[in-house]
């Protein structure tokens, strides 16, 4: 049994807890949640705080969650303290820390990504629009917690989200504002655990980002996903593994940035199978990794000691079918509508404790003294299931969801049709 310390407190964590603890492990998690077991409070941003409890507790394997911590350099600090830790360096958490640099990076070393422009200001900014055959995606280069990307839909849309950026909507996230070729495709999220040399990659998966069905609305931080993406076909999946995988990690090593941990590419497979890198995020995307989690048919923990330790083996870690479908409260991406009654919850929490086939991550939740579970955020809970097929795992996770009833939440009816339509040939 390994003792292990998860930095966190959303669904990402809830699900990585679930699965070291599946496995037989002691889980501490912290900030943590009401609604993840075990929760110690100490804040993601408090390092000194963090390292202290690390000792205090003797723990054997330290594990980042989020982003802002990493792009901040906690792994650094856990590292140089003598704890095995997933998470990359400081310096390399700069492929997600700066959509900017992560493009000029890709540049360097060659990996196929989309003809983008970096401006500071509205002058360069306009001048940049312009040598663009179509209206781009505009980015804010910094973190945005999953909101930053607007896809517009005329030149005018461009303009106005280029200025809204640079003018303070997503904070000093948008001081930098990354204007993208849009692609035509369709997304796929390409997983992998490395120790900085060798990559185990996870089943593909497929997120929901818009919020509405049939991919509108404004963007999230992610309404559901499944798990396998069939778009990512074995011939897809050595491509990526090749021209993507491959020289980020060389490309990575060359400059002296140590990668350890879990590196994320956002990819877009073009109709003639070829894929491109939207973008790195260097930790599990969150829907995804809660089907990835369920469905793992291998030990995590295992790998994870390999990868800090750097004794990892180039691998696959399969999966069974799995999907998650995320619940939402009212008013959510704007706002979040916070102390409403999440009826049927407790209940539902008591029957997946005693299934394999079923699991409930918290994300935005609370618990009242009298034990009345309650909205506490934007995504509220992600209800993951899993199966011998996909339709069956998707069907199993909306039966779930209908059991739970938050007024005024949102939820999508569309995680996965197209995708069980595409793995029945």
């Amino acid at each position: 049994m390994t003792k292990i310390l998860i930095v966190g407190s959303g669904g990402r964590e809830h699900a990585l807890a679930w699965r070291c603890r599946h496995e037989g492990h002691e889980v501490l998690v912290t900030p943590g949640s009401e609604g993840i077991a075990s929760a110690l409070g100490v804040a993601e941003s408090d390092h000194e705080g963090l390292l202290a409890l690390a000792q205090r507790e003797q723990i054997e394997l330290a594990i980042v969650g989020p982003e802002a911590p990493l792009v901040a350099g906690l792994a650094d600090r856990l590292r140089e303290a003598g704890f095995a830790t997933i998470g990359p360096s400081r310096a390399a958490a700069q492929l997600e820390g700066s959509k900017a640099h992560a493009k000029e990076f890709m540049v360097r070393h060659g990996i196929p990504t989309a003809r983008h422009a970096t401006v500071r200001g509205m002058v360069s900014g306009l001048a940049a629009l312009r040598e663009f055959e179509a209206p781009p995606v505009v980015k804010a280069s910094g973190l945005a917690a999953g909101k930053g990307v607007i896809v517009p839909e005329t030149w005018a849309e461009a303009e106005e989200a280029m200025r809204d950026c640079l003018a303070g909507r997503f904070g000093s996230a948008g001081d930098e504002v990354v204007l993208e070729e849009r692609l035509v495709g369709e997304e796929a999220s390409f997983f992998v655990l490395t120790d900085g040399t060798h990559a185990a990659s996870f089943a593909p998966v497929q997120d929901f980002k818009r919020l509405g069905d049939g991919d509108v609305g404004p963007n999230t931080g992610g309404m559901g996903a499944y798990t396998p993406a069939a778009i990512i076909s074995e011939a897809v999946h050595e491509q990526v593994m090749t021209n993507i995988v491959t020289p980020t990690l060389a490309g990575l090593r060359s400059e002296d940035r140590p990668f350890v941990g879990l590196l994320f590419f956002g990819l877009m497979i073009d109709p003639e199978g070829i894929a491109k890198v939207i973008e790195y995020n260097v930790r599990f995307g969150d829907p995804e990794v809660q089907p990835l989690m369920l469905g793992l048919e291998v030990p995590l923990v295992p790998r994870l000691l390999a990868a800090a330790t750097g004794t990892l083996e180039d691998q696959r870690l399969p999966g069974k079918p799995a999907a998650t479908v995320v619940l939402a409260s009212a008013g959510y991406p704007k706002r979040s509508t916070k102390g409403v009654e999440i009826r049927g919850l407790a209940e539902l929490m008591r029957e997946a404790e005693s299934r394999d086939d079923l699991a409930i991550f918290h994300a935005g939740t609370r618990r009242d003294p009298d034990g009345t579970w309650r909205t506490d955020g934007g995504r509220v809970l992600g209800v993951c299931a899993r199966a011998d097929d996909l339709r069956s795992a998707i069907a199993r996770a909306y039966a779930a969801t209908r059991r739970i009833s938050i007024e005024g939440g949102q939820l999508r009816s569309d995680i996965g049709p197209r995708a069980v339509a595409a793995s029945q040939g």
